[in-house]
């Protein structure tokens, strides 16, 4: 099977509203990638016609206090209802919820052993919602340096050791790779530990947050590693546009596709 290819209405097509946003997005064949659902018409998007890819899997809370968690459990049942609006099949969730230009609203990079503890039970809580509802919770690694400075479980090594700790069958990653280049690169040997973890992957170029071709990330060698290890999932271009909006998707689709004459696996 091929890898499959969605782009974040978020970030494309600025101009227009999130519903003709998706819309343009289906129309050039991708799935549909949207963050706080509480924002938007959820009918509208659905009559769209795209399929959606992800959404934001809570409202409020966070993996590392008791009051967190519990708010982090109770606002993805609402989310989850909203997964049934759009009929997205996974949960997009982060260490702590994060507030305006993307910093954390319970900052805790220093973190306990009670604290893994505590967020591997909330995300087999979390689990044990979505595979009720068959669907699957993603939780997203994140930068640092540039982003989200003070994120707890942030690194993709942290987010790797808490999915696998969870070892829950609708509990996986979402293995954004512009994060990943910017807290801690080797990319492609990441990506062939985590496979196995792996229920989405997001991409955006470095630096800039922008289309693949427009950094340093070698985009298309990544993608013939992820041909060459199966990889038959998802792949988001969650990432602004440096110019054109369409140009923009041409570059992610071209870095994505298999050269002529090379199998998709």
């Amino acid at each position: 099977m091929p890898i499959t290819l969605a782009a974040c209405a978020e970030m494309i097509h600025l101009d227009h509203p999130i519903a003709e946003r998706a819309r343009r997005i289906h129309e050039r064949g991708l799935q549909v990638e949207i963050w706080d659902w509480s924002a938007h018409d959820l009918p509208a998007l659905a009559a769209t016609g795209a399929s959606f890819s992800s959404l934001t899997g809570y409202l409020r809370g966070d993996l590392i206090t008791s009051e967190g968690s519990a708010e982090l459990i109770a606002t993805t049942r609402e989310s989850l209802r909203a997964a049934e609006i759009l009929d997205a099949p996974r949960l997009n969730v982060h260490g702590t919820g994060l507030g305006e230009g993307g910093i954390p609203v319970r900052p805790g990079t220093e973190v306990t052993g009670g604290d893994w503890i505590r967020a591997a039970d909330t995300l087999r809580a979390l689990g044990d919602l979505a595979a009720a509802e068959g669907r699957t919770i993603v939780l997203e690694n994140l930068n640092l340096a540039v982003d989200h400075p003070g994120t707890p479980f942030a690194r993709a090594e942290d987010t790797l050791e808490l999915v696998s700790a969870a070892d829950h069958p609708a509990v996986r990653l979402n293995l954004d790779l512009y994060h990943a280049q910017i807290g801690e690169g080797n990319l492609i040997e990441l990506v062939r530990r985590a496979l196995p973890w792996i229920g989405e992957i997001q991409v955006a170029d470095v630096p800039g947050r922008c289309e693949p071709g427009t950094g340093e990330i070698h985009h298309p060698a990544i993608a013939a590693a992820l041909r060459d290890l199966g990889y038959d999932g998802v792949v988001g271009m969650e990432a602004f546009a440096s110019g054109d909006s369409d140009a923009a998707l041409d570059a992610f689709i071209a870095a994505f596709s298999p050269p002529a004459g090379v199998a998709a696996h």
